[in-house]
């Protein structure tokens, strides 16, 4: 399946799974050759088609064509000039993530295997309006540390390698913060794991290889 063909079907999996909804969000991904394609401004995420895409240069930012590409461009250029290792960046505003957004509430990684693997580095920035330099530049500092950065009343930007792995690193995301605020809204008290549990089960388990961030751009 080429890029564009799974930019369309992430789009559509975030709507239906509840992770996007509206023009709220945005996708990208590599192509070879330095460039990447990103969606266009105003596009809805489960209705994209091949024709809702602009090609960018990821170095230089040149725009191919005259389509106008999103206005959170430059940030997803930035986590790619400074992530060689990047080829997926989904950004959305899922409910549960997006209520955590809100507050000064910090998301735990010990609480499941998945929340140990996924969540493993989450980083925050503070509120800027959308498409704004100042957004690009706390998003595209703190990519060099994270592979979440939780944007402070506005929702999430995810990247990672493969389109499967920023599905699963969203999906488990908006997951734990449901499960969070549910166990709140219930009484329930949640017992995290220990530390050093989390790092036996990332440095010694067979769920998968820990996940390092080796090849950051300074």
């Amino acid at each position: 399946m080429d890029i564009k063909s799974q930019l369309i079907e992430t789009g559509k999996y975030l709507k239906n799974n509840k992770l996007a909804w509206g023009t709220s969000g945005n996708l990208s991904a590599r192509l070879d050759e330095g460039y990447m394609q990103i969606t266009a401004s105003g596009t809805i995420m489960e209705d994209l088609t091949e024709h809702d895409f602009v090609e960018i240069n990821v170095e230089s930012g040149k725009v191919i064509g005259t389509k106008r590409a999103s206005k959170e461009t430059p940030f997803h250029l930035g986590i790619y000039q400074n992530r060689p290792d990047i080829n997926v960046v989904l950004h959305s505003s899922p409910l549960y993530t997006t209520l955590f957004s809100c507050s000064e509430e910090r998301i735990p990684s010990n609480l499941f295997i998945e929340t140990m693997y996924y969540l493993e580095r989450i980083a925050y920035v503070d509120y800027h309006h959308p498409g704004t330099q100042q957004l690009a530049d706390a998003i595209t500092e703190k990519s060099k540390e994270a592979n979440i950065i939780v944007m402070k009343n506005h929702g999430v930007v995810v990247f990672d390698t493969s389109f499967a792995e920023a599905k699963m690193r969203l999906e488990t995301l908006e997951l734990a913060c449901e499960m969070l605020i549910k166990a709140k809204s219930a009484g329930i008290e949640l017992n995290g794991l220990p530390q050093k549990v989390v790092m036996e089960f990332l440095e010694e388990s067979k769920y998968k290889p820990r996940q390092r961030i080796e090849h950051v751009n300074k």
